[in-house]
């Protein structure tokens, strides 16, 4: 299975590499290209993987991408996704967007990745540690499970993460908000 991962580069997501790391047949889009390059490689690939800073609109651009504007995944994009299954949705009120569009895959609602979130999310005081360990162990825990289906992915990820939940107020909260469809 192609799988196409667009991950616009950004170190405060950087921890997200770890989930596509074991994927083999993969193409990496970090940034550099324009929207209409990337919706040729969505038409050329099986699975579609999306992760970075986002909001109910879509995926950020966050100025990697050229002439895209605020979001390199967006409303333009819906109608190639919809021929796609399994694809993977991780940026913050992902929910949202894969809702409105009634598209399939895994996905995130809110997720806090950054203490400033937390705070926002009514988490004040948590501490970057307590952020690191949810980050990097729901990376670790998706990348175990990555090149299954969807439902293999959700099943794994909630129960695993789901330890991790029991301790850790950050990924209690992330973790109620990880979806399938």
């Amino acid at each position: 299975m192609k799988t196409l991962i667009i991950h616009p580069k950004d170190n405060t997501t950087s921890f997200l590499d770890i989930v596509y790391q074991t994927i083999e047949d993969k193409t990496l889009i970090t940034g550099g290209i324009t929207k209409e390059e990337l919706h040729e490689l969505i038409r050329s690939h099986d699975r579609v993987m999306m992760m970075g800073h986002g909001s109910p609109s879509g995926l950020f651009s966050i100025g990697q991408f050229k002439r895209t504007g605020g979001y390199i995944i967006d409303h333009t994009t819906v109608p190639l996704l919809e021929e796609k299954k399994d694809s993977v949705f991780i940026w913050c009120n992902a929910d949202m967007f894969v809702n409105e569009f009634e598209l399939k895959g895994f996905y995130s609602g809110m997720f806090i990745s950054e203490v400033g979130e937390a705070l926002y999310c009514g988490l004040p005081g948590i501490p970057q540690d307590i952020v690191d360990e949810s980050n990097y162990g729901f990376s670790e825990i998706i990348s175990k499970h990555i090149n299954e289906d969807t439902n293999v992915i959700y099943e794994n990820v909630k129960k695993e993460y789901g330890i991790i939940a029991e301790e850790n107020p950050i990924a209690l909260y992330n973790n109620l908000r990880l979806y399938k469809s």
